[in-house]
């Protein structure tokens, strides 16, 4: 039975690289740019501000070599093995890598075991790296748990899956889990200009410059993963160095190279907004045929599930409210039904929200609302609670007159009293909340209506 390769170590070298170098295969081809362009230190890597920015948690933590086990999380091509290979670099524990792709638990009960060795013998922990570590079922997880626990290992994991579906608890509760955005397209036109000027790793060496507008284009259709713009990259100048074009790169070497179905859709750009704008637009018109028509055209595109379900529960107050109350608990539940099953199954409780919503009646009464009484705090400040109103828990309050007045709905044959007010004196009068006559709304302000007209007359 043929082992499994143990994989290189985050950083250092293949074999064929190290050959390839030594000179031993002269036509070896060199790495891919991306592999070639990764970083080698902290200040190198680009994006992840709110983990590795100055002061952040996970940048203190790899600087001090010392942190927890942790879970890194985020699509592909964001930084979760750069990340990994940095603090190879950096830490002064035994750092054993792995891939949950090429290796089985055997091989990873062998490292484990040299962990032990290591920590026992020698007095120096491991940090244990294991990419792809979602690949592990549940069960196989399991494995990790005594050696996490008794402080052999840490566990560094590095996956594109929601580690609330794909981990199990246990693990969980042992690691923090370190979620990786999708890099900004700032920050590969930056990777993509380091790459055409470095000489040493990049393509510097062959002269080429690009315009602002390749390099806008290239990052867009990158759509947030730096190994697939680097690739990108080494294609268009791969074709410009064939055809022996002078002068910067223009948009005449895109020809051919950028994915159309990429450019169709992207998270930062103007296909984004335009599809997210007529999905709201279209469940906002009750036309359920184009709401779902425009949702699974994200969906297709690769859109997260998640931002879209977080699009519905805000429309479910926003634009339904009052009008359907049961718009807002049937979002939360289809959000809570897509976390439990994923996709596919998911799809159902993602289209089962989406027709709701789109076939609800209408209310935008919500926001008015909390935006008036923002608006006229902001202009009258801390106005004082009428005292029939305050709170009177002693009897230096209740001597202050605090509570006295005070006349409970509950005993009013009407279920409220006819003509009290509530607000403070000097914005007495001021109405936030305008029920509109669509849906369950229109019961409610056929009950306001007559309360306010008693407080108008008081």
């Amino acid at each position: 039975m043929t082992r499994a390769k143990k994989p290189p170590p985050p950083g250092g070298h293949t074999l064929l690289e190290q050959a390839a170098r030594a000179g031993s295969l002269r036509n070896a081809p060199p790495p891919p740019l991306a592999e070639r362009m990764r970083p080698r230190r902290l200040d190198e890597i680009l994006g992840q501000e709110h983990l590795l920015g100055p002061g952040r948690w996970l940048r203190r933590a790899l600087e001090a070599d010392s942190f927890p086990s942790l879970i890194l999380w985020g699509p592909p091509g964001v930084g979760k093995t750069t990340i990994a290979r940095v603090l190879s670099e950096s830490t002064q524990r035994v750092f054993a890598p792995f891939s949950a792709v090429l290796g089985g638990v055997p091989e990873l009960r062998g490292l484990l075991a040299e962990a032990d060795e290591n920590l026992r013998y020698r007095g120096k922990g491991t940090v244990l790296f294991v990419d792809e570590i979602h690949r592990f079922n549940r069960a196989q997880q399991d494995a990790f748990l005594p050696h996490v626990e008794r402080g052999t290992v840490t566990l560094i994991g590095a996956t594109t899956e929601n580690p609330a579906f794909a981990l199990n608890a246990a693990v969980l509760s042992r690691a923090k889990v370190a979620r990786l955005e999708p890099l900004e397209p700032r920050h590969l036109v930056t990777l993509l200009e380091r790459a055409l000027h470095d000489t040493e790793r990049g393509l510097g060496q062959h002269g080429p410059s690009a315009t602002p507008a390749v390099l806008g284009a290239l990052a867009q259709a990158a759509d947030g993963d730096a190994r697939r713009a680097l690739g990108l990259l080494e294609l268009v100048v791969a074709r410009a160095l064939e055809r022996q074009l002078e002068g910067p790169l223009d948009e005449s070497v895109l020809e051919g190279v950028l994915d159309e179905s990429i450019l169709r859709h992207d998270r930062a750009g103007d296909a984004h907004f335009d599809l997210l704008s007529a999905f709201i637009k279209s469940m906002r018109g009750t036309d359920p045929d184009a709401a779902v028509y425009y949702l699974m055209r994200m969906i297709e595109a690769g859109e997260d599930p998640l931002q879209l379900l977080r699009r519905m529960i805000i429309f479910a107050s926003e634009d339904v409210g009052n009008a359907d109350p049961r718009a807002l608990p049937l979002a939360v539940a289809a959000d809570e039904a897509f976390r439990r099953l994923g996709l596919p199954e998911g799809l159902y409780p993602l289209t089962h929200a989406c027709l709701f919503l789109s076939s609800c009646p209408k209310s935008g009464a919500v926001g008015p609302a909390f935006h008036g009484a923002r608006e006229l705090i902001g202009k009258t400040g801390s106005l004082p609670v009428p005292d029939k109103l305050r709170n009177a828990p002693t009897s230096l309050a209740k001597s202050l007159g605090h509570g006295s007045a005070y006349r409970s709905p509950h005993a009013d044959p009407h279920g409220y009293v006819p003509g009290e007010t509530y607000l403070p004196e000097a914005i007495l009068g001021s109405e936030f909340y305008q029920p509109t006559q669509h849906g369950l709304e229109r019961s409610i302000k056929d009950k306001l209506d007559p309360i306010r007209t008693e407080r108008r007359r008081k």
